[in-house]
């Protein structure tokens, strides 16, 4: 344990103070321990990404049991990760803090007696303390400060139950590919293997408890793909008829460029800036017995991809802040500055009006994010539709409201769309 605990304060401590993606550095601290059983590799993953999720509560707790600052980090980092086990995993805590002590030892740290003097003052204090942080804003809701005020701003009461949300475990929906079956008919493979699962809608079959893909019947034929509920919306909501041109502008990795696929028999270009994130588009596409054009190019910068002829179908799923999937994603809260919004927003303006250029008269554009912040959503939409008269905006059909705003709850993630058409 005490190697998992040190792979995981060094993770967590290269997202804080260097910004990489969390994704990517457990990743490759995978790579490199080959010989990691798959429950040491389970535990290195929940131990970075819960330290991440609680990260407000946890660095909040450790200020309380300091009385001065910490002059190495990597003994910091190693109390947060231990401090998310105490409060949170159903590890021995005696084990927990045996393990500290001796991950600070092999770090060559001449600390491990205050690394245990902590931890135990934890232990002892532990009500206390957790009433204490409450407190703090950031320590309540596990959210930067500018992340709390944004959202009680802009949707006052119920930002609470939104950042409720942003720190809880993600539910594991499935797709079912229609092209090779239905969902109650995969229901039933699922519960010949054991698998509890209900579905939510028509292409949507929710996990009571994830499992890993190679637990999945099916999955390595095509049935179906790991896809959340919020995002299947995206194919539906564009309302693609057999037949028609259609561009996925921002494809990676793929997903809603499957769905449409599966849905329909259309002639379908897929473009995204990124070569390596567009090899994971053909590498779905191929999996699920699927095929599209694929080409490497910016969505700003229609001139260098399209060749011409109008779209009558465009998917605009445009980078944006991430904020409402941060319960996959815990970093992202962590990474993200208020600045930020302001320069996805005019991103995202320069993309629509980019864009537009291409849609065919009489043609449909479906703006999309993963964001519950209105600068990327609404305000990006209103300015587009002031500089552009012949863009008028049609309702779009989701079961929470018509706004296009969808919020995360345990069925879906966060989400944005506005379905826009070019008249004529």
């Amino acid at each position: 344990m005490h190697n998992i605990q040190i792979a995981a304060s060094q993770i967590v401590q290269q997202v804080m103070l260097d910004g990489r993606n969390l994704n990517q550095i457990l990743d490759a601290s995978l790579r490199k321990k080959s010989v990691w059983t798959a429950a040491q590799r389970a535990a290195l993953q929940d131990l970075s990404y819960g330290t991440l999720r609680y990260f407000g509560q946890l660095q909040g707790l450790l200020s309380l049991l300091l009385h001065k600052p910490l002059s190495d980090d990597r003994i910091r980092y190693l109390l947060l990760v231990a401090l998310y086990q105490l409060q949170y995993s159903k590890a021995a805590q005696h084990a927990v803090v045996d393990h500290a002590v001796k991950s600070a030892q092999m770090q060559h740290v001449k600390v491990s007696g205050l690394v245990n003097a902590i931890l135990r003052n934890f232990l002892r204090q532990q009500t206390e303390l957790l009433q204490q942080v409450e407190q703090r804003a950031e320590a309540k809701h596990n959210h930067p400060q500018w992340w709390i005020d944004e959202l009680e701003n802009q949707y006052g009461a119920i930002s609470t139950a939104i950042l409720a949300a942003g720190n809880q475990h993600p539910p594991m929906t499935l797709r079912i590919n229609q092209r090779r079956g239905s969902a109650n008919d995969y229901l039933e493979q699922l519960a010949e293997q054991q698998i509890g699962a209900s579905i939510i809608e028509p292409d949507a079959i929710q996990l009571e408890k994830p499992v890993g893909v190679d637990k999945l019947p099916g999955f390595i034929e095509g049935l179906i793909s790991v896809q959340d509920a919020g995002a299947q919306y995206a194919a539906t909501l564009l309302d693609v008829q057999d037949g028609m041109r259609v561009l996925d502008a921002c494809a990676a990795p793929g997903g809603k460029t499957a769905h449409i696929l599966e849905r329909t028999t259309v002639e379908l270009l897929a473009i995204d800036k990124d070569d390596k994130r567009l090899q994971r588009v053909m590498e779905n596409l191929r999996r699920l017995g699927l095929s599209a054009s694929l080409k490497a190019g910016d969505a700003a910068q229609p001139d260098d991809w399209w060749d011409g002829e109008p779209f009558e179908r465009i998917l605009a799923d445009v980078p944006c802040s991430a904020s409402g999937v941060v319960r996959r994603h815990p970093d992202i809260k962590w990474l993200r500055r208020r600045a930020d919004l302001a320069g996805f927003a005019a991103q995202q303006l320069n993309i629509l009006q980019a864009l537009w250029r291409v849609l065919a008269q009489d043609g449909k554009l479906l703006y999309a994010t993963c964001s519950v912040f209105q600068q990327e959503n609404e305000q990006v939409i209103a300015a587009f539709l002031s500089q552009y008269p012949d863009a008028r905006r049609l309702p779009v059909a989701l079961p929470d409201n018509s706004t296009g705003q969808l919020l995360p709850n345990d069925r879906h993630d966060g989400f944005f769309y506005s379905l826009l058409q070019k008249a004529s």
